[in-house]
């Protein structure tokens, strides 16, 4: 209970002590003048003046204290109609509090629209956001599986690729000789009688070529063949080169793949991580929350409770100090009555 609450508690308390203090304060007054006046009365029975006397002592007496008593029964009301609308100015302004909590658990999604939050509902939500927790989690195990294994397969594609280069350095060198090398191959009797042939060949060649172009009709078609053959000749090597270099394009490109899916891998798993942590830290606001709320509506509930009690306590005091005015000026009535019949007679 809050410490507003404890004030309210004691300030009731002590008007209610006030109230039934004042209540039997009356009583004994009124008590003690019908004491008196009904002694007066069974005294002078026998005296011609008692009715007199008695009538004028009753009327000192009981109306003085009846007045009194009136008045502070009054006032008493008075001051329980004022505590009693304070009472109703807190229980509005909790009424209020607790609308205003409602509304804020509406707002919460996990109230649908349309429904008053409960506690199922928000466990519910609770239970559901821990499903999904664990989803993500079981999808994290599986990013971080996919990407050893992708780790693994670019490392043997690295491997690879370092193969592939240095093979293809060890070609080249291969293929383009020192020009030492190609020196000592050319003082080679053998090769230089191969490289003589073919140049007595070539040389056979070209001399065909311009009696064709020279002499016979068909020396045009000729020239256009061996030009075609020379275009296709150059073609061939390009069409090599560029299948050599295609390769290693073709293996670069693969690489380059490979780098933008493990980046993308690595976005994706840092995303995942960044949402994780969103919701572990939402799913223990919300734990702190729901606990909070918990507590204060049921300190709320309490406060009601207790002001609902008070409340209907204040009705039952003030009944019951209705029914004991009534029934005062009832017993004054009838012990008028018979003073004034004595008078008559």
């Amino acid at each position: 209970m809050s410490a507003a609450g404890i004030g309210f508690f004691w300030v009731i308390a002590s008007h209610l002590v006030c109230y039934f203090y004042l209540l039997v304060v009356a009583a004994v007054f009124l008590s003690a003048g019908e004491k008196r006046s009904f002694g007066d009365l069974d005294d002078d029975d026998d005296d011609v003046f008692a009715s007199k006397k008695a009538k004028t002592k009753v009327e000192e007496s009981a109306p003085g204290a009846a007045t009194g008593m009136i008045l502070s029964l009054r006032e008493s009301l008075q001051d329980c109609k004022h505590s009693l609308a304070s009472c109703q100015v807190e229980l509005e302004a909790a009424k209020s509090e607790i609308e205003k909590w409602h509304s804020a658990f509406q707002k919460i999604p996990a109230v649908p629209s349309g429904a008053n939050p409960d506690p199922v509902s928000v466990v519910s939500y609770l239970s559901n956001l821990k499903s999904s927790e664990e989803s993500l989690r079981e999808q994290l195990e599986k990013a971080k599986k996919r990407e050893a294994a992708f780790i693994v397969t670019f490392a043997k594609r690295e491997q690879e690729i370092a193969e592939l280069k240095s093979a293809v350095r060890d070609l080249k060198t291969q293929l383009r000789p020192p020009s030492m090398q190609t020196r000592r191959l050319l003082l080679d009797p053998a090769i230089h009688e191969e490289f003589t042939h073919l140049k007595r060949k070539k040389i056979k060649e070209l001399q065909d070529n311009v009696a064709a172009v020279n002499f016979t009709p068909s020396s045009k078609l000729g020239k256009m063949l061996m030009a075609k053959c020379r275009t296709l000749q150059e073609e061939n090597e390009e069409i090599g080169a560029m299948a050599s270099e295609g390769k290693i394009h073709e293996l670069g490109m693969k690489i380059a793949v490979l780098k933008s899916q493990n980046n993308e891998l690595r976005n994706q798993f840092d995303v995942l991580y960044k949402h994780m942590d969103g919701v572990t830290n939402d799913v223990e606001r919300s734990n702190e929350m729901v606990s909070i709320l918990q507590e204060e509506l049921g300190a709320k509930d309490l406060e009601l409770a207790r002001l609902k009690e008070v409340l209907s306590q204040k009705e039952a005091s003030h009944d019951e100090a209705v029914e004991e005015r009534d029934e005062a000026a009832n017993d004054m009535n009838t012990a008028s009555d018979p003073m004034h019949v004595k008078v008559e007679s």
